[in-house]
């Protein structure tokens, strides 16, 4: 469609340039009229009469509107609507620390999908992905980023109006950073720094130098999440037990003064304060007792990160955020997309954990809100399935309450893909088994996938779920979503793929002990056979795996997934020579198979409701990975 934009545009043609292709626009003197009003209040627009209408304030509220103005326009011609922005800003947290780290040209098609939908904040969670020049080995072999790629990035953002702000760890989650001999002399424990040490902190000055420097923002995130063991590695050694909150603190103070002399203005994750005020050490203790004195000796300017993608309940939000408020400091909230489940994405958690929370931030007059895509246990869930969690928080920011109708319109036009068949991927582990929504965050497609067919570990979960029939009517319609979708046709033809291995791997454990059991070598002839073929099966879904992988993330990381794969051919192998060897009557008995099968019984139990929930060295052997 051609347009014609006329009004308060300098500051938003530019952006506008880079949207063209996605909006299918183009800017032309003849084109239809459309006037452009920038004026304090909420995003506005109308079509009457032959003549277009936008109001906005901010610059990514344009670009929000812009979109709204083609999507009614295309489907009724005349029409006004307004929007009332529910947060000041709101967007997405990346992960580049878990292997998979995205290529500048992805983090740049992902600003444009953001700018589209109106998020304007984005962070690149990056432990040791960013070029550290004291420190050559900072992030070495890891896909980090160059100064030059993270400036590229934030120019790019800059242009949609979308702040981009570095977020980086300076006390805990740096086992990556600290593994090398450089940091023997400032580490505490193999992922936290060691507190109080002067080369900790020339060391934490160089790490914020380098990560601030490529960003406009003067905001930095600079963690300080989950140190558990805080105070109680070397630190014990060199200067005996000391008070935790004291420890947290003076690190915490120390850090805050670098980035003051740096001019710029630091958040950290909330948690340590509230497990160090916990006598369980828990985050969501609505027990907790954080000492006066601890609470004062916070410093005043820092903002807390409120991070919680768990509890459904409207009302537990509204506490925490209530006791975040009696630490006397700005809250953000951080909620997640749960793209780390497993394999596949978590969207009946994500759905409902997101709806409670950000109306309870509207409630509380939060301002400050974002999701998180982390990508635990080696990132192989890919990205972009968080698109319809970032589309939630999206319509959140911009309406009172959300309908399915209108997430599902807002998500076609900005993604160019249909959000029911994205929703589709939810059923490889919302299976027989598990409860509505998977809200216990059952990961059933990643251990019936990595779990041994010999050894069989998972085999008493799944007992009687008839769990190869439910993969097997998935195939078809990842088949059908595939079509639908060309813009994401890779990522549904992977999960297709991977439909297809489980629809016969799910089970075959079950099937071959069941056959062991009874001595009918022709049953284990026959599952044999269907071993071989599924080998084959598991190095088409590598290679499918590996083309979106390497359409998305530098190619450092992947040898991580490799190597998942390719231990599971090689024991598939191995199977079919013990299988073979049982069958020629060269070996009297399969030991794996001798073995009763017992339900997996993890360090958390089985939650009611869920199948169980491994990371993968915890899936492929009852041995030590190590």
């Amino acid at each position: 469609m051609q347009i014609n934009l006329v009004g308060d545009t300098d500051a938003i043609l530019t952006g506008l340039q880079l949207l063209s292709d996605e909006l299918n626009i183009q800017l032309h003197d003849q084109g239809f009229p459309i006037a452009v009003t920038q004026r304090e209040g909420p995003i506005h627009i109308s079509n009457k009469s032959g003549k277009g209408e936008i109001f906005f304030q901010e610059k990514i509220h344009f670009y929000r509107a812009i979109g709204l103005w083609l999507e009614h326009y295309n489907k009724q011609g005349e029409f006004q609507l307004t929007e009332h922005p529910q947060f000041r800003t709101s967007g997405v947290m990346l992960d580049a620390s878990r292997n998979a780290v995205l290529k500048v040209a992805e983090v740049k098609g992902l600003l444009r999908q953001m700018a589209m939908m109106g998020l304007n904040v984005v962070m690149l969670y990056t432990e040791d992905t960013y070029e550290v020049p004291d420190y050559p080995y900072f992030g070495y072999m890891r896909g980090r980023y160059t100064e030059e790629e993270l400036k590229a990035c934030d120019e790019y953002a800059d242009t949609l109006g979308i702040e981009m702000i570095p977020c980086i760890q300076t006390l805990g989650h740096l086992a990556m950073a600290l593994k090398w001999g450089y940091a023997e002399e400032i580490r505490d424990t193999p992922d936290i720094l060691l507190a109080g040490e002067q080369k900790t902190y020339q060391f934490i000055e160089s790490m914020i130098k380098a990560a601030s420097k490529p960003f406009r923002s003067n905001r930095i995130h600079i963690g300080m999440d989950e140190a558990f063991q805080l105070g109680l590695g070397r630190y014990l050694d060199l200067n005996g037990y000391k008070n935790r909150f004291e420890i947290m603190n003076q690190h915490l103070n120390s850090v805050v003064s670098i980035t003051e002399s740096h001019g710029l203005k630091p958040m950290i994750w909330s948690d340590m304060y509230f497990r160090l005020g916990s006598k369980f050490g828990e985050y969501y203790d609505e027990n907790l007792d954080i000492p006066k004195e601890a609470i004062d000796s916070i410093p005043k300017d820092i903002q807390l990160v409120y991070w919680d993608y768990y509890h459904e309940e409207e009302e537990f939000y509204q506490t925490y955020f209530q006791k975040h408020k009696e630490l006397g400091k700005d809250t953000v909230f951080a909620g997640g997309a749960w793209t780390w489940n497993g394999i596949s994405p978590n969207y009946g958690r994500a759905f409902a954990t997101t709806e409670a929370a950000l109306t309870a931030c509207k409630k509380e007059g939060i301002q400050e809100v974002f999701t998180t895509l982390w990508g635990d246990n080696g990132a192989e869930t890919p990205l972009t399935t968080a698109q319809p969690v970032m589309q939630l928080f999206a319509e959140h920011t911009y309406r009172e309450t959300v309908d399915n109708k209108q997430l599902a319109d807002r998500f076609h036009f900005c993604t160019g893909s249909h959000l029911d068949d994205f929703l589709v991927l939810n059923q490889l582990d919302e299976t027989p088994g598990v409860m509505k929504h998977n809200l216990k965050s059952s990961n059933a497609s990643k251990f019936l996938l990595w779990q041994d067919v010999l050894i069989g570990l998972f085999d008493e979960n799944i007992r009687d779920l008839n769990m190869n029939a439910h993969y097997k009517q998935l195939v078809p319609q990842l088949k059908d979503a595939s079509e639908r979708n060309p813009k994401a046709s890779l990522l549904f033809g992977f999960y297709g793929q991977l439909a297809n291995v489980l629809s016969v791997k799910a089970e075959m454990g079950l099937q071959l002990k069941n056959a062991y059991d009874q001595k009918d070598k022709d049953l284990v002839g026959s599952h044999l056979k269907e071993i071989e073929e599924l080998r084959k099966q598991v190095g088409i879904l590598r290679r499918k795996h590996r083309e979106v992988w390497f359409s998305l993330y530098k190619p450092f990381g992947w040898e991580v997934i490799d190597l998942r794969y390719g231990g599971l051919a090689a024991r598939m192998e191995t199977a079919e020579v013990r299988i073979g060897q049982w069958l020629e009557d060269k070996i009297d008995s399969i030991e794996e198979l001798e073995e009763k099968r017992l339900l997996y019984d993890g360090p958390m139990g089985i939650p009611e409701g869920s199948l169980g929930n491994h990371f993968y060295h915890r899936i492929a052997t009852a041995g030590n990975m190590i």
